[in-house]
């Protein structure tokens, strides 16, 4: 990974125009080849950002990055402050917890919860940026990527949106739809994934083990 501190302004252009004005920014170069642009006000999310896979070509006091769809994210370097590359070698993954990581399990093996016709193509489908916890396909053929957590909030919403932007560049699985899966769901994370067309499902532990006859809640 390349770790760089600069004061830059970034320029984007592709299916919209968007403009950074110069500030101090943290730029991560990954080894996947994905760059992305930070603030300090935030905990995760990059201001600007291009996935993988996409090129960087470096030129006096401007980088320009661009991937296969033409995209391009335009940085203009007017001083640099850090540049330290570091080998982060193999990372083992996310450990789930135990019920989450059950959760999973039990989701897989019986998804004909979510509606009749619905089966499973993989549990932890790698994408580029970490694996989805189920690919399925509905009753329609319709392919679905799942995101599971024991507590749904925006942070697990948002993950399953990139998850998607990623599954949707694939011919061979678009159109993809998202469903947000958890023992309990944030109000907020429910508003948001509504905004982005991905629906929430309501699990019961229990109901998943047999201890009960109640079904998952779809909304």
């Amino acid at each position: 990974m390349r770790l760089v501190i600069a004061r830059c302004s970034v320029d984007y252009a592709g299916r919209l125009s968007a403009h950074l004005p110069s500030a101090t920014r943290l730029i991560l170069i990954k080894a996947d080849g994905s760059v992305s642009v930070h603030a300090d006000d935030r905990a995760y999310k990059p201001l600007n950002w291009m996935s993988p896979p996409c090129s960087l070509k470096e030129a006096d006091g401007s980088w320009t990055v661009a991937n296969k769809a033409g995209e391009k994210l335009i940085i203009t370097l007017e001083e640099v402050l850090h540049d330290s590359s570091h080998e982060l070698g193999v990372d083992p993954g996310l450990i789930k917890d135990g019920v989450e990581a059950h959760l999973q399990e039990l989701l897989a093996d019986r998804m004909e919860v979510l509606g009749a016709g619905w089966s499973l193509v993989r549990r932890e489908y790698p994408t580029a940026i970490g694996p989805v916890d189920i690919l399925c396909r509905d009753a329609a053929g319709g392919t679905v990527a799942i995101e599971i957590k024991r507590r749904g909030e925006i942070d697990g919403v948002e993950q399953l949106t990139r998850y998607l932007e990623l599954l949707n560049r694939d011919p061979l699985l678009a159109p993809v739809k998202g469903v947000f899966a958890a023992q309990e769901i944030k109000p907020q994370a429910r508003v948001l994934a509504t905004d982005r067309g991905i629906d929430c499902v309501v699990l019961d532990y229990d109901a998943l083990r047999g201890i009960d006859d109640d079904k998952l809640k779809l909304f």
